[in-house]
């Protein structure tokens, strides 16, 4: 019953999460990308903060200098400023069809920066898994289009913040640690409008709106997703990730009138199923090692 409540809320979370993604990129029609950035880390900050201190902890602490939390925070700056650069740019359905594949690169880290143990059936599902998404970006002898890179990057920051995440010292609290992510996307915005020479926009009452919107979806699914892995066992609810694809296709469709070409559907194909046997094969890893002992 646990599984079954833990797989329904990160199905919820990841509708969350999506829905957030519609209301920045609906915003950033009406102001620049940064400024659209600025205002999230803000209302996002100081919403975890409020949390934070009603829990008796607070966002001053000297845990923000400690080394995780730092690496941490770097990934957190440049995962969310590429992915949302890359979907504000370009196609939502795109860039959220690159962005399943976090388990694969953070496999990749894993094995990489904490030695984790991956055997040659993991491997493997990595690299197929990044075929597809060269099939859903497609470089040509030209280059890769800016956009697909960016969603790359915010990729790959985001999943190596997954991976330093799991050496963060257990006395930090989630609250606090969201409050930083949320809080350093403004300076993210921020530099991000110096580089493309944009001034602040005015903030109708719609973009307000709109970005109320996205704050509260977007806190709500972070909430959500905290508590699915709380309550469900990871090897079981993990998989119902990809639901946010499934998310991303239904609002770019009918939202934003995107129609994804074929290549797209099976890079996004592929890399899923990837990613599900790449879970699969770990959690049978964990469940070897927990009979060894």
């Amino acid at each position: 019953m646990d599984n079954l409540r833990g797989a329904l809320l990160m199905v919820l979370a990841m509708a969350g999460f999506a829905l957030e993604d519609m209301f920045i990129k609906q915003t950033s029609g009406e102001m620049p990308t940064g400024q659209v950035l600025m205002l999230l880390g803000l209302g996002g900050g100081l919403v975890f903060a409020l949390l934070a201190r009603l829990r008796g902890k607070s966002i001053f602490s000297r845990d923000f200098f400690q080394r995780n939390v730092l690496a941490r925070n770097f990934f957190e700056m440049l995962g969310t400023g590429g992915y949302v650069l890359a979907f504000t740019l370009s196609e939502l359905t795109t860039a959220s069809a690159i962005a399943q594949a976090m388990p694969l690169f953070v496999t990749l880290g894993a094995a990489i920066f904490l030695g984790q143990e991956v055997g040659w059936r993991r491997w493997s599902a990595i690299g197929v898994g990044f075929i597809g998404v060269l099939i859903v970006i497609r470089p040509t002898t030209e280059g890769i289009e800016l956009t697909a890179l960016l969603a790359v990057i915010g990729t790959f920051g985001l999943s190596m913040r997954d991976v330093v995440t799991r050496n963060m010292p257990k006395h930090i609290d989630s609250l606090q640690v969201s409050s930083w992510a949320f809080l350093l996307i403004i300076p993210v915005g921020f530099l991000m409008m110096l580089v493309m020479g944009h001034d602040l926009g005015p903030i109708s009452s719609a973009s307000a709106l709109s970005m109320g919107f996205a704050v509260a979806v977007g806190v709500t699914g972070y909430y959500l997703l905290v508590l699915a892995t709380r309550i469900g066992d990871m090897a079981v609810i993990a998989p119902f990730r990809y639901a946010r694809i499934i998310f991303a296709l239904f609002i770019g469709y009918t939202v934003f009138d995107e129609r994804p070409d074929l290549f797209t559907y099976v890079g996004a194909i592929i890399i899923i199923s990837s990613g599900l046997y790449t879970l699969y094969r770990e959690s049978r890893s964990r469940a070897s090692q927990a009979r060894t002992k």
